[in-house]
């Protein structure tokens, strides 16, 4: 890779890089308490002792967010990956469905599905794909003068090995980089411009972040905690859990079965 190609790569970061941040600090900023309650489990709460409110928010808060900016995250790098292969092997957006790009190399047709981590999707999600890739592949082959067609699954961070399981090849973390760009180092150089002004982006973002845990133990005090101080467990999981209405508890009451007592035959 030649320094104008890298400083492409280079803009493009910083471009867009921006709008992770906007991302991040709106969601933060659009988060109800209701939402981190609903999302959690209150039987694990209460069994890891989370007694405290200043312990339960942030707990449960963390955890919401580092999701929230995983999957964000995410889908930056996989935008990257698109533009760093369509600069360097004019590679192009795949038209497939669970696809996202497509290159011919050295007499190869490459279709290639992103994903930034190694611990993508559930065992569903990898059958979708699966079946992604061989109905590319089909439709690809049903042209007479169709290259040999090779499917990739490629994975953003990570240091497993690249593996060949019979339909589709898995590449990660610098291999990956090397792969759509040809460059051994891509996957170093880019830590630079990622940094760029994190500092600023971070400090508005922590501020907001403490004003949330505040705001949500306030809200978590009034709301679920006892005139002692104790946190009300019952009426958290019934805020979390509940939802048979009384109408529903008399249908099916109804329908269950009604014990009749036996009657004595008389003896004639």
């Amino acid at each position: 890779m030649n320094a104008d190609q890298l400083r492409l790569i280079c803009d493009y970061v910083n471009q867009n890089i921006d709008q992770f941040y906007i991302n991040r600090l709106k969601k933060i900023k659009e988060l109800k308490l209701s939402d981190i309650l609903k999302s959690k489990n209150p039987y694990l709460l209460n069994v890891k002792n989370l007694n405290s409110a200043l312990e339960l928010i942030p707990s449960i808060l963390d955890a919401r967010l580092s999701s929230s900016e995983e999957g964000q995250f995410g889908a930056f790098l996989e935008g990257l990956a698109i533009y760093v292969s369509e600069l360097m092997c004019s590679g192009q957006k795949s038209s497939a469905n669970g696809l996202d790009l497509e290159f011919n190399r050295d007499g190869i047709r490459y279709i290639v599905a992103v994903k930034s981590g190694t611990n993508w999707g559930n065992s569903g999600q990898q059958n979708d794909l699966r079946e992604a890739f061989k109905r590319a592949v089909k439709i690809i082959k049903q042209s007479s003068n169709s290259p040999p067609v090779q499917p990739v699954l490629g994975i953003c961070y990570g240091k497993v090995r690249t593996t060949n399981n019979g339909l589709f090849i898995k590449i990660a973390g610098q291999s990956f980089w090397h792969f759509i760009s040809g460059d051994a180092r891509l996957y170093i150089d880019l830590i630079e411009p990622l940094g760029f002004e994190a500092k600023k982006h971070n400090e508005d973002y922590l501020k907001e972040k403490d004003n949330t845990y505040n705001r949500f133990v306030r809200e978590f005090t009034v709301e679920f905690c006892q005139p002692s101080g104790e946190i009300d467990w019952s009426k958290l999981v019934e805020f979390t859990c509940g939802n048979l209405r009384a109408a529903e508890l008399e249908v099916q009451d109804s329908t269950q079965p009604v014990k009749t007592q036996s009657r004595k035959r008389k003896v004639k």
